[in-house]
């Protein structure tokens, strides 16, 4: 059966289907730090939304898995190959079919990265706002599949609020049309919000229709300050929350992530800013206020963080923002030059924060690991990140991430806010949800996919193998 069915896909589909080489290989893992056992049975490349049926009329047919793939930066194990799957690569669906002005919104392809559509909207006077840390590699349809966030998400929403309309292709090649290009839509149930964050388990999306926005007017004013500790820092951040104030963003990094981007930048990138004078034990905090009343939540902002002991630096100026703005952007390259990195991604209320922090800070110790943290602190998402050597994530780490995850969820969070569930987080799934809902979503899933081929293995999906096994216990 295996060896027919990819002769059929390379009589539909010709040199689009590969079927050995090194890119089996790659397809193999994603950024998460977990390598599928199973290389795949083909990859398909496809260049269309006909491509895709035909590829899961013939998955359909033959019982065959198929694994929805776009670029390959997934954190959470979520588009890796499985045993006997088709890799369904999206990557080369990357045209930006329609940008409108009056209706302010996008229609493109599946493959289209996230950055690509920022600039090209730009250049109509809008922007997309979800803008996740890998917004520069990672697609569109990626960020769907799996609701990703990013740093403005306190502000403006995660990529759930940016969709207007989907294209999927079902489990069986039939093409589904969700939602619509108006402002407001209720007709029916809202099956745009369902697929969005359904991690290739119910279709395969291939094209979005996506809201823009207006270019923000006016100045951008940049608050940064230094704590003592994280304790100082998180009455800060609730200081903002408890005002109502909405900064576009607000990040804070911990302090081993902190001591580990001074180490990284060197002293000279810190002149100037409030980690000039960097003390052990310091945290940083950033925030940026657009729109209209910047000036005004800026002014606030910096009365908030200096009250709660914070050392302020603010800025309205671009160049000096960046420079701050910087200083955040350098904690994964400065972790990655330790190590290979594992980046998580759990969320709690955000009067839970200085908990979640404290709780991070006894898992690390009992486990005897480092775990930096980068937060956005304007929405409770908190990032922490284990080093490592070698190919093969230590166990004593798994162990720790296992307890970060249940302490996130038992203080009331999530096991992620932005990356999905994918393979690695399935396990925990029922801790959060509860039986009720997972057994709902299962029935869900039978209907949109009665064989079970979409994506087999990820979130709740029954076990397959022996080498998932350790994935879902």
């Amino acid at each position: 059966m295996p060896a027919d069915v990819v002769e059929q896909l390379i009589d539909l589909l010709g040199d689009a289907v590969i079927a050995d080489g090194p890119a089996m290989q790659a397809v193999r893992e994603d950024r998460s730090g977990w390598r599928s056992p199973h290389p795949p049975l083909a990859i398909v490349h496809a260049g269309s939304v006909e491509d895709v049926q035909a590829v899961m009329r013939v998955a359909s047919a033959s019982g065959t898995p198929v694994v929805p793939r776009g670029a390959g930066t997934g954190l959470a194990g979520g588009a890796i190959s499985s045993l006997g799957s088709i890799v369904l690569d999206l990557s080369r669906m990357d045209r930006i079919l329609e940008i409108s002005d009056v209706d302010e919104l996008a229609v493109v392809e599946a493959g289209v990265l996230n950055g690509d559509l920022d600039r090209a909207a730009r250049e109509r006077g809008l922007w997309y706002a979800p803008d996740p840390a890998s917004r520069a590699i990672s697609s569109i349809g990626g960020n769907i599949a799996t609701n990703a966030g990013g740093l403005l998400c306190a502000k403006y929403g995660v990529t759930r609020e940016s969709v207007l309309g989907l294209v999927a292709v079902l489990a069986d090649g039939t093409l589904l049309r969700t939602g619509h290009r108006t402002v407001k839509g209720v007709t029916g149930y809202d099956l745009t919000a369902l697929l969005t964050g359904s991690e290739g388990t119910l279709a395969v999306i291939v094209e979005a229709t996506v809201r823009l926005r207006p270019i923000v007017r006016g100045d951008t004013h940049t608050v940064a300050a230094a704590f003592p500790d994280v304790e100082s820092a998180g009455v800060a951040v609730g200081g903002v929350a408890a005002a109502r104030v909405r900064p576009a963003l607000l990040e804070l990094i911990d302090p081993i992530g902190l001591a580990r981007v001074a180490e990284y930048l060197g002293p000279s990138a810190l002149e100037g800013t409030p980690l000039d004078d960097l003390a052990p034990g310091e945290t940083f905090l950033l925030a940026q206020c657009d729109a209209g009343d910047a000036a005004d939540e800026a002014e606030f902002l910096a009365r908030v963080f200096e009250s709660a002991g914070g050392r302020v630096t603010r800025s309205t100026d671009a160049a000096t923002g960046e420079r701050l703005l910087d200083i955040r952007r350098a904690m994964h390259p400065a972790l990655a030059s330790r190590g290979n990195v594992l980046i998580e991604d759990v969320a709690v209320p955000r009067s839970r924060l200085p908990e979640m922090f404290r709780a991070i800070a006894e898992i690390g110790a009992r486990h005897d690991v480092e775990i930096p943290t980068l937060a956005h602190a304007g929405d409770g998402n908190l990032h922490p990140n284990f080093v490592f050597e070698g190919d093969k994530v230590p166990e004593r780490i798994w162990a720790a991430a296992d307890e970060l995850f249940r302490a996130g969820v038992r203080l009331g969070g999530t096991l992620t806010g932005e990356h999905g569930v994918g393979l690695l987080k399935r396990r925990w799934l029922a801790e959060e949800l509860g039986d009720t809902s997972v057994e709902l979503q299962r029935r869900l899933k039978q209907v949109f996919d009665p064989q079970g081929i979409l994506n087999p293995g990820v979130m709740f999906a029954p076990v397959r193998s022996d080498a998932d096994a350790g994935l879902a216990r």
